[in-house]
């Protein structure tokens, strides 16, 4: 139930509204503590407005005091749609009837009802079971503990470090074999599995950190540490490694993203997507990197001179091997700058040897 909702960024954006430390949650802790309960939409369309009835007109800015007293009310409260402004109070809401709906109390019936015909958001706070549920559309969200979230935060940062330490390891591996010349297929689509799932549980802990609002910021710490250049370097081991035509980055991107874990664990799934399997299946077979993600390695080295370098060189073994002169001669590059290539992938070669064998 969890994921379903969370992969709309519009519910995303509706869980940011009532994470801890914002007004609206603050506003319904009062209501949990004083067990009365609550009906309140956030927005004010024309659809939502269509189906509510009666109450009092309120046009008040939004308070955390204010939606606590307007709730010991029985009718539902009607919020603007950036949760800013109290528009209505006491309001009897009529949602189609022959919207199907699974709950059995009539608060979360009617909420679920009318987040069904509207595609707004509305939350209901139980009475008895004093729990936050949120509906949009289609989709149900029964907000956590706050507690309970940190818990999985945590453990889900203790993962991604597991993680994380292999996949280091895989480009480390990587680039040794990149200067050796001695890159094979199967090395490449490992590290690019690898990476996905990296960025998998870091979109799992972005979540909870929206989740957890003021709350979430010692794991967005901790995350912006454990992260580093995991991006970049699989949109670079991508431009490197590419032979598909007419296949963008974000269309990779996407197609990973598409992949169920079975799916992301057969490795021929990521051949494919690199454009590898109209050539062969055969793993063992050596590719040939074009140089992107070593050569973004080199200290205040601008993108579009490492475009022309790979435009030149066509692979990076001919950078590699490329003298002062040669260097020079690509467009802006002069000879301080061809210089400055040739000691930076010397200093990265030996970074990279000392760290292979630690």
């Amino acid at each position: 139930m969890h994921n379903i909702f969370l992969k709309d960024k519009e519910k995303l954006k509706s869980l940011k509204m009532i994470a801890p430390g914002t007004p609206l949650r603050e506003g319904l802790e009062s209501i949990l503590r004083a067990k009365t309960g609550a009906l309140i939409v956030v927005g004010d369309s024309e659809d939502i407005l269509q189906i509510v009835e009666g109450g009092f007109n309120i046009n008040a800015e939004f308070s955390p005091a204010y939606v606590y007293e307007l709730a010991k009310m029985d009718g539902a409260i009607i919020l603007s749609s950036d949760g800013k402004r109290i528009l209505y109070a006491n309001t009897q809401l009529i949602p189609d009837p022959s919207i199907s709906s699974k709950e059995t109390g009539i608060r979360h019936r009617t909420a679920e009802r009318v987040a069904r015909q509207t595609g707004g958001m509305v939350i209901s706070i139980s009475q008895r079971r004093n729990i936050i549920t949120l509906y949009q559309g289609y989709a149900k969200y029964v907000v956590r503990e706050t507690s309970e979230l940190l818990a999985k935060a945590n453990q889900a940062i203790q993962t991604l470090d597991k993680y994380k330490s292999v996949l280091d390891q895989g480009m480390i591996n990587l680039s040794a074999l990149e200067f050796e010349d001695i890159v094979t297929l199967y090395d490449v689509v490992t590290v690019i599995q690898r990476n996905e799932m990296v960025m998998r549980i870091v979109t799992e802990v972005e979540k909870y950190i929206i989740e957890l609002g003021d709350e979430g910021r010692l794991v967005s710490m901790q995350l912006d540490e454990l992260v580093g250049n995991v991006k970049e370097d699989g949109k670079f081991l991508f431009k490197d490694y590419n032979i598909k035509p007419g296949m963008n980055y974000n269309d990779f991107k996407k197609e990973m993203r598409s992949f169920s874990s079975e799916e992301l664990l057969d490795l021929s799934n990521i051949v494919k997507l690199l454009g590898y399997s109209q050539i062969t299946s055969d793993l063992d077979i050596c590719v040939y990197p074009k140089g992107y993600r070593i050569l973004n390695r080199i200290p205040r080295l601008p993108a579009s001179v490492i475009e022309n370098l790979v435009s030149d060189f066509m692979n990076f073994q001919a950078v590699l091997r490329a003298s002062i002169e040669q260097l020079d001669e690509v467009e802006g590059i002069g000879e301080v700058r061809a210089q400055s290539i040739r000691n930076g992938l010397r200093r990265i070669q030996e970074q990279v040897l000392v760290d292979r064998h630690i």
